[in-house]
């Protein structure tokens, strides 16, 4: 006989054995989200409102914020359901939904972080050529094949990864319905789906990661090359809140998914980082290094 599961429902399990924290731990999560939706819903309506910033890296921060935002809203709410109402169980159906708007969000994140860094390439390096090369139109078919690639790519890896089947427990430790914690129940059909897993992590991964390190090399060089200290410190200013995004963004995510699973707290502890707490902080590295998103954001509270 074959020892397989047919699985109706999963039950997630994301903090075993802290039933009497749960209070402190919703609350946690509820600001979070709260000041994640606030501060990038800010960046979002000031960006469209203020003219002054309706140029391309300012389009990428506000596809950002689009971003952060959808992070946490596939992820946080229904946890917080969970904790507020005791009840862990979740449908087949609702967590592949959320996997698939989740994995597209991620996505979409890798990519949108290389584009900013070939922004910052742009306006650095060749300068004289960066209203041609991102004008309006290829901003805006940009952000559509961001989206495009983003959801396409989903769709594949869900599709494939419903081919799959549990032979050991439908119990995920974790906050949500996240593709490492399923591929762990999982022993059947999975050749498919690990050959989509690293065509994607070449293309998808890899190559946005690859480019966003080359466009740095060739910025770092014109910087160094540049004989004013001023002009050297404004430009590395212009790059320094991209820096500090990626670096926390793909440190977390390095940490999540390529350290060992020996430690459920761990897990859960570095997914939280980078799908909640990573989102709620990147509007405030902008508006914190970014004197025009200032500004803007004063001008907009007064």
């Amino acid at each position: 006989m074959k020892n397989e599961t047919s699985i109706n429902f999963f039950y997630i399990l994301p903090f075993s054995g802290e039933a009497r924290n749960k209070p402190l731990i919703s609350t946690f999560f509820c600001l979070i989200y709260l000041i994640g939706v606030l501060v990038n819903s800010s960046i979002i309506t000031v960006i469209f409102l203020e003219v002054q910033l309706h140029k391309p890296m300012y389009l990428f921060i506000c596809n950002l914020s689009v971003i952060d935002i959808f992070y946490t809203s596939v992820t946080v709410p229904k946890l917080l359901h969970m904790l507020f109402s005791g009840n862990h169980i979740v449908s087949f159906s609702q967590c592949y939904t959320q996997l698939y708007f989740f994995l597209a969000v991620a996505v979409a994140e890798e990519i949108l972080l290389f584009i900013m860094a070939y922004d910052r390439y742009v306006a650095i390096c060749i300068p004289l050529h960066y209203h041609q090369i991102l004008s309006q139109r290829n901003c805006i078919l940009i952000t559509i094949g961001i989206w495009a690639a983003a959801f396409l790519n989903s769709l594949v890896l869900v599709v494939s990864a419903l081919n799959m089947t549990s032979c050991h427990s439908n119990i995920i430790h974790q906050t949500f319905c996240d593709m490492r914690s399923l591929t762990r129940i999982i022993c059947t059909g999975t050749t498919m789906f690990f050959v989509i897993i690293g065509i994607e992590i070449l293309i998808l991964s890899s190559v946005p990661v690859l480019g966003t390190c080359i466009s740095y090399v060739n910025i770092f060089k014109i910087i160094f090359k540049m004989k004013s200290k001023e002009s050297r410190r404004k430009a590395f200013s212009t790059c320094s809140s991209h820096i500090t995004i990626i670096t926390i963004y793909y440190g977390a995510c390095l940490a999540e998914y390529l350290m060992p699973a020996y430690s459920d707290f761990l897990d859960v502890t570095f997914n939280v980082v980078y799908t909640n707490i990573v989102p709620m902080i990147n509007p405030i590295i902008y508006s914190l290094q970014n004197a025009n998103v200032q500004s803007a954001l004063l001008k907009f509270i007064k």
